[in-house]
């Protein structure tokens, strides 16, 4: 018999029951909704689901290239690449990063200048990119870290190329330097559209021709694809480019007239420029005082910073691209062959030089013979530098046609050599001072000009420059301190700067008697001292620039003048006189007459180039023809040896008995 059931226990039941099925449709919506999100997810979002996982499960990395070499004409490195192991921190991946120094310098010793310069550094570049802490670690001290590396994340060890200048002060002002790549850097690259092509690279040229020649030396970086695991350990190289290491430059530079120069300057201020003529081949390039550009390349120090930038020396300033000076008498050839071309003065015209140049109330004196030369022609007025000759020219030309006249020289024009940061100089003209001063351009002006005073100034670039345009007949070549450019991959090399880049249509005979006369000066003339004796032909010319105005009537005593205040002593010559090899343009600050200071450093500057450098090389030529000569007779007689030792024996009775 079925028991009857009790209204509470009926009620009981339809409750589950309804419980029963309100939970099996939440549980339908739910099974609903998570199969919609799987729909959506693994349909719908699957492409973009499956990058965002490839991408999580891959990564690339950036291998920085190779930085080309630098290297002077006869291949004395300039610029090398060494590797060297650094101590990194990435900011944005370190909790704690005053305490994680702190450790760290428990496991590695770290100076205060480090941590002064990774402060620096972390302010300069993004949050992501890896700053250096600690350079050119030991291989003890990597094997400290390495030991403990697993507590400190965001730090590691990297092995990198760095950049180093063998010849240190000497070519500092040519070569130039690498620094970090700062803000400014960085946001120039973007703009380049040339980020991608920095991409692990911490350095980029700041001055000099790694500056200049940035794209060529820094080339492309490789790309590795990693397939790494959640915690972004890699597992294994998916894919891998190789980095193109950057080009090599090849300078037309002479190292060893580079550092004999820096010798003959003996630690005086001043600016040296040699050009071979015929090819626009910058072989020399001094400027002094100098500094060492290894000191810039991890980050200068704020008290060696401070220290180059407040020296009265200034030795930051490159004196032969950017220092603009006064270039007294040198400037006399080129006015006479100017106004001899333009038919302002007949070169035979004798004027009388009786020692003073008169202009209304004002006499303008000659500043080293103040008795005069006498009777004067253009010839005789370049051999014995007649202050008075040039006087009368500048008047007789006028300002305009001495501007248009040096002009094509290259005076208070950019010359276009391959470094960044040239200074034009000032070639004054009416129009230049009416711009500059608000005021009208004045006769005496003139006159000033004439001797190469008063608004002139001119880089001593510009004055080699001129001077190698004189001794190749008016053919102009652009100077330049890369000869050739090299592919270190394949060794082929492009030329940079080969051709003329234009002509100044000179009369031969006039630049006959010009040049004749520069050769004179050597012989009879300001420079005959210096060369007595000298075993080459040399054409030159003395100049003497004032640093100071002396007042009319006065008379120079360099003993009366601070040492900063006296006349830049210059000279300018190019030699061999019949076949110019070399043009140079002198100038040591305050070094009094030019044939005090200037011209005994030329003669010193030649007989190197000429005479000592030629030896060494004939010399180096007869030992390497004597150690062939040597190797040729030992092969000979090794020959000889051997040739003894493979010949048969021949064989007699006794002999057949003995080896029995």
């Amino acid at each position: 018999m079925a028991t009857r059931l009790t209204p509470e226990e009926l009620k009981q039941i339809s409750t589950f029951r309804k419980r029963t099925v309100f939970f099996c449709f939440v549980t339908l919506i739910l099974f609903l909704l998570l199969a919609s999100r799987f729909f959506y997810l693994q349909i719908i979002e699957y492409d973009n689901f499956i990058i965002k996982a490839e991408a999580n499960r891959k990564t690339e990395t950036a291998h920085p290239p190779r930085r080309g070499i630098i290297m002077d004409k006869n291949g004395e490195l300039l610029a090398a690449n060494e590797p060297i192991y650094t101590l990194e921190i990435t900011p944005g991946k370190v909790v704690g990063l005053a305490k994680t120094i702190e450790s760290l310098e428990k496991i590695i010793p770290i100076t205060k200048y480090d941590k002064k310069r990774f402060y620096r550094l972390k302010d300069e570049l993004p949050r992501l990119s890896p700053v250096p802490l600690k350079s050119n670690l030991t291989d003890e001290d990597v094997a400290r870290f390495i030991a403990q590396a697993w507590k400190f994340p965001g730090v590691e060890v990297r092995s990198r190329m760095h950049r180093y200048y063998p010849q240190g002060k000497d070519a500092a002002h040519v070569v130039g330097y690498i620094g970090r790549i700062s803000q400014r850097d960085q946001a120039a690259l973007e703009k380049s559209g040339k980020e991608a092509e920095y991409s692990g690279t911490l350095n980029i040229g700041k001055l000099g021709l790694e500056q200049s020649y940035e794209d060529v030396l820094h080339g492309k970086p490789g790309i590795e694809e990693l397939e790494v695991r959640a915690s972004g350990r890699p597992i294994r190289s998916l894919s891998k480019s190789p980095a193109t290491s950057g080009s090599n430059l090849i300078l037309s530079l002479d190292m060893g007239l580079q550092r004999e120069i820096t010798k003959v300057l003996d630690g005086r201020r001043g600016a040296i420029v040699a050009i071979e003529p015929a090819t626009g081949d910058v072989l020399a390039f001094v400027s002094n005082p100098s500094f060492d550009p290894n000191l810039f390349v991890d980050g200068i120090d704020q008290e060696t910073w401070d220290e180059l930038n407040n020296d009265e020396d200034k030795p930051l300033l490159n004196r032969a691209l950017r220092g603009a000076y006064p270039i007294g008498s040198t400037i006399k050839p080129f006015l006479a062959l100017s106004a001899a071309q333009l038919g302002v003065r007949d070169p035979s015209r004798v004027i009388q030089d009786r020692g003073t140049f008169q202009l209304g109330n004002h006499t303008f004196r000659d500043s080293t013979h103040g008795r005069g030369y006498g009777p004067v022609d253009m010839k005789r007025s370049i051999v014995v530098s007649s202050d008075v000759y040039y006087y009368s020219l500048a008047q007789d030309m006028g300002i305009d046609k001495i501007h248009d006249s040096l002009a094509p020289f290259g005076f208070g024009q950019i010359t276009g050599i391959d470094l960044k940061g040239e200074a034009r100089g000032i070639l004054p003209s009416r129009e230049w001072k009416e711009k500059r001063f608000k005021r009208k351009w004045l006769t005496g002006d003139t006159i000033s000009v004439g001797i190469g005073q008063g608004y002139n100034a001119f880089t001593m670039l510009q004055l080699a420059h001129a001077v190698a345009t004189l001794a190749n007949d008016g053919v102009v070549m652009k100077p330049h301190l890369v000869k050739k450019i090299e592919n270190p991959t394949t060794g082929e090399e492009e030329y940079v700067a080969r051709e003329p880049v234009g002509k100044i249509p000179f009369k031969p005979e006039y630049l006959k008697l010009v040049k004749s006369a520069m050769h004179e000066v050597t012989k009879k003339g300001t420079g005959r001292s210096t060369f007595a004796g000298a075993p080459y032909e040399v054409a030159g010319k003395t100049g003497t620039a004032q640093v100071l105005g002396i007042k009319q009537g006065e008379k120079y005593d360099k003993n009366k003048i601070r040492e900063r205040h006296r006349d830049h002593s210059l000279f300018i010559a190019f030699a061999p006189y019949d076949k110019p090899a070399i043009a140079l343009a002198i100038l040591v600050e305050n070094g009094g007459f030019g044939a005090q200071a200037a011209a005994p450093a030329a003669r010193k500057i030649l007989d190197y180039y000429l005479v000592e450098r030629l030896k060494a090389k004939e010399e180096a030529g007869q030992h390497k023809e004597e150690t062939k000569k040597e190797d040729k007779d030992k092969e000979q007689k090794t020959k000889k040896v051997q040739a003894v030792r493979k010949t048969p024996t021949k064989t007699t009775p006794e002999t057949k008995g003995a080896q029995r």
